[in-house]
């Protein structure tokens, strides 16, 4: 495929896509490269956005490039393409995270259902506010399921007495967290006040919801302790649902593997009208991490918790401008300068 193919308006609009998708702290850690002569997205991490006491590890960095590769996706197939991606693909360049390549448009595959996402990348938000207290139907979560196991992790809902568990392991990281000073301070800095300027990344503190009033879930404030006048006290679902991810490996690439099911299964979860958002801190912790797991999956290794439900949706949070690729600027994508609203779609490509 010659470069000319491929007008500047999609290039454009693939990348807004991309950048639309959630990230841990919402630190939006990715930079984008094109090789112009195979028009080949490249995806790296940006080191800035790193936080090196929270996520030592860098797992939760490459767990939300994974999300925004899997939306670079849903974008080509959307626009008639079929996605050819690379994850790590060159052992001699490891901080090359992914590639994304648009094959021929008469090889698209459909079996992944990409098209049918697209539009739900611009509905998709956190919403950290309190769901109806009624739980996702058999059929709803049969799919959700499986779409992680396309992206080559389980999803395993946690009901009951393996609900209240969860729910413990998150509450005791929440705790350490707040009492962790290096961590809380990291922390805080992913949080701006309204009135102050946009920092281009991080949560505007009008994000961060209400509290649990009845303290059963225990959402991340980003403060050292509560702040009833910034985070104001309402009662939250009695019995949430969550859904715990989880890999058969924990290696790097089965972290990126993680981003795309995390946002797979948000996406499908989103036509279906459910919202989510994501309770991380219990896999920042080695041994609760290894707690959460539980029986029978103690050889699985646990990466991430969701909430769903159905409820009002959260706010759309900034987009900073995604980072260029550090090598010469004729290898370099050209990002939008925000997240904008769900385009129009593009002519053909030229």
């Amino acid at each position: 495929m010659e470069s000319t193919t491929f007008g500047a308006a999609l290039l454009e609009t693939c990348v807004s896509a991309a950048v639309a998708a959630p990230s841990i702290h919402n630190t939006q850690p990715w930079r984008f490269g094109l090789d112009p002569a195979t028009v080949t997205f490249e995806v790296r991490a940006d080191p800035a956005r790193s936080m090196p006491h929270v996520d030592p590890t860098g797992r939760a960095l490459l767990l939300s490039v994974g999300a925004c590769v899997f939306n670079l996706r849903v974008a080509l197939a959307h626009f008639g393409w079929s996605p050819v991606t690379r994850l790590l693909p060159d052992p001699d360049d490891p901080g090359l995270l992914a590639t994304v390549r648009p094959a021929d448009p008469t090889a698209r595959r459909r079996e992944e259902g990409s098209v049918d996402l697209y539009e739900a990348v611009w509905r998709r938000h956190s919403s950290r506010l309190p769901f109806a207290g009624r739980s996702l139907p058999a059929a709803v979560r049969d799919e959700l399921a499986a779409v992680a196991r396309a992206e080559g992790t389980s999803l395993r809902f946690c009901d009951g007495a393996e609900a209240t568990r969860v729910l413990r392991l998150t509450a005791e990281a929440e705790r350490r967290n707040r009492l962790d000073a290096d961590r809380a301070a990291e922390s805080r800095r992913r949080v701006h006040r309204v009135l102050e300027p946009p920092p281009g990344t991080g949560l505007p503190r009008t994000a961060l919801g209400p509290q649990d009033a009845r303290e059963r879930i225990p959402l991340r404030d980003f403060t050292a302790q509560r702040h009833p006048e910034r985070l104001v006290a309402r009662p939250f679902e009695a019995s949430p649902v969550l859904a715990l991810l989880a890999t058969e490996h924990d290696r790097r690439v089965d972290w990126l593997r993680t981003g795309q099911a995390l946002e797979r299964v948000w996406l499908v979860a989103t036509v279906y009208g459910v919202r989510g958002s994501v309770m991380h801190q219990a896999v920042e912790w080695a041994d609760l991490r290894d707690a959460l797991g539980g029986p029978p999956e103690g050889t699985a290794h646990p990466q991430l918790l969701m909430r769903l439900g159905y409820g009002p949706e959260g706010p759309a949070t900034p987009r900073r401008t995604p980072g260029r690729d550090p090598r010469p600027a004729a290898r370099a994508g050209t990002p939008p300068p925000s997240r904008p609203s769900p385009p129009s779609r593009p002519g053909a490509p030229s």
